[in-house]
């Protein structure tokens, strides 16, 4: 960060509250019908089995606490109080400064972690758009000047280079950078082709059913409809306070 640059709004967030505020950012773009998000279907997003990493089980009081943490930093806030349900919308855009495409590359960091940049792109498009890896690439070097993104891979690696957000308190970041600091850089030069056939043979044989592809497809989709029907089930119940019944 430059010596005339702002003072960050944001301060480094602890695992829980990144997987809180990833899951509201992410929803706002995904769901937007269900936006702003009860508690109920903010529990269900946090221990969605798909594009999280790691899988959590989080309770209804977990939530709530983390998100009135957030709020305190000044990330998240709170609408539809009184004796309505209590819907919680984050403040990301005003709180990192962050464009809508930046946003959704912080998001995809903030709920999987460190990935390759190659991941990342086709991981944060389901958000917002990144027609190629080039598009990706200077987004990065835009939120790494702002120090919201961190490299992990050796200056000059061009292949399989791997990053993730800035958001971790010191001492996590610095064990994240540990388990990548001897991780060998990507070889360039194609391998012998019998050595690629043998590999790819090696990769068929030890590949999963196409059927657990299509389970795990099935659980994903089970998990948003369960979120959609806590949405729903709140806004029932908010429906019957407000008519007395």
């Amino acid at each position: 960060m430059t010596e005339n640059a702002p003072t960050a709004a944001w301060v480094p967030l602890p695992p829980r509250e990144r997987r809180v505020v990833g899951v509201l950012a992410e929803k706002a773009k995904t769901t937007p019908e269900y936006y702003p998000l009860t508690i109920a279907a903010t529990v269900t997003g946090c221990n969605q089995k798909s594009n999280r990493d790691p899988v959590v089980d989080y309770d209804a009081d977990d939530v709530e606490d983390t998100l009135h943490s957030l709020r305190k930093k000044g990330a998240t806030v709170m609408v539809e109080g009184g004796g309505r349900v209590p819907r919680w919308k984050h403040t990301l855009y005003e709180w990192l400064k962050v464009s809508k495409v930046e946003l959704a590359i912080v998001t995809e960091l903030l709920l999987r972690g460190p990935q390759t940049e190659g991941d990342l792109r086709a991981r944060a498009s389901r958000m917002e758009p990144l027609p190629d890896l080039a598009t990706l690439q200077a987004q990065l070097e835009a939120l790494a000047s702002r120090d919201l993104v961190v490299y992990l891979s050796p200056p000059g690696q061009r292949r399989g280079v791997v990053v993730t957000h800035n958001l971790y308190p010191p001492e996590e970041l610095e064990k994240v950078r540990q388990a990548f600091a001897d991780a060998a850089p990507l070889d360039d030069e194609p391998a012998p082709r019998a050595v690629t056939r043998r590999a790819e043979s090696a990769a068929a044989a030890s590949a999963p059913p196409a059927w657990r592809e299509e389970v795990s497809a099935l659980r994903a989709e089970v998990q948003e409809l369960r979120g959609k029907v806590d949405a729903l089930a709140d806004d029932l119940r908010e429906l019957r306070t407000s008519l007395g019944a």
